[in-house]
């Protein structure tokens, strides 16, 4: 069954293929049908985060960040680095880390690739894309979203959220979106901003405060009937 936000990132002149091993689902949109790729990859990197949780589970169990491993597989550093950019634990950027490496390794096949890992995005286009907001029940969902410029690219786009999915989150923000180089950091610091969220007078300077990390482009938060913008992202109706 196609997860709702699927269609708020689908495009029209690309290919559309998923790809699922046990408990994880990339929505992958590309030139070109890289499906048998794309599942060996998510296997490797599914590979390499359940061997080094055996080995180390304070790094799945963790809400804060952890100490570094210079030993540790290249995801896993970036994991561990980026969480303590973000001061979560380094679980929360797993789905950015994941859908960032798949497509980065994907981008050896192809010039074009969007991967959507629970709402979690890596984008590599030689065109600009629109990306629509769901924030729950808010009046902005489903009426509002970010143009993501090709000349940024690749990016991740990331959305956390106290009132919609099963992620855990401490917060109440309807949606926390943001746009960074580095998906994994983009996952963990939307984690971070989400738990902070409690009502609308938090947004402005939760959003100032986070927007001032140099590898952050840009914020959005949406709480009820408020928003808030900081950074490098452009706004458009749907």
């Amino acid at each position: 069954m196609e997860r709702f936000y699927q269609s708020w990132c689908k495009t029209k002149d690309l290919i559309s293929f998923t790809v699922r091993i046990k408990e994880s689902e990339l929505f992958i949109q590309s030139d070109r049908d890289l499906s048998i790729e794309a599942v060996g990859l998510l296997d490797r990197y599914r590979r390499i985060l359940e061997d080094y949780v055996r080995k180390r589970p304070e790094f799945l169990k963790s809400l804060n960040p952890i100490n570094d491993d210079r030993m540790a597989p290249d995801i896993v550093k970036d994991m561990i680095f980026y969480s303590r950019v973000a001061d979560v634990g380094p679980m929360a950027g797993v789905a950015g880390a994941v859908a960032e490496y798949v497509g980065k390794d994907l981008l050896k096949y192809t010039d074009e690739v969007i991967i959507e890992n629970g709402g979690d995005i890596f984008l590599s286009s030689k065109k600009d894309r629109n990306i629509a907001i769901y924030a729950g029940d808010s009046v902005f969902s489903g009426r509002i979203g970010i143009k993501i410029k090709a000349k940024i690219m690749p990016i991740g786009v990331c959305t956390s959220s106290g009132t919609v999915g099963h992620s855990l989150s401490f917060g109440k923000a309807d949606a926390v979106v943001v746009v960074s180089k580095s998906t994994i950091l983009a996952d963990a610091v939307a984690t971070s901003i989400a738990n902070m969220i409690k009502n609308e007078n938090d947004i402005e300077m939760i959003v100032s405060k986070a927007t001032k990390q140099d590898e952050i482009d840009g914020i959005l938060v949406i709480k009820n009937d408020k928003l808030g913008v900081k950074g490098n992202i452009e706004l458009i109706e749907i």
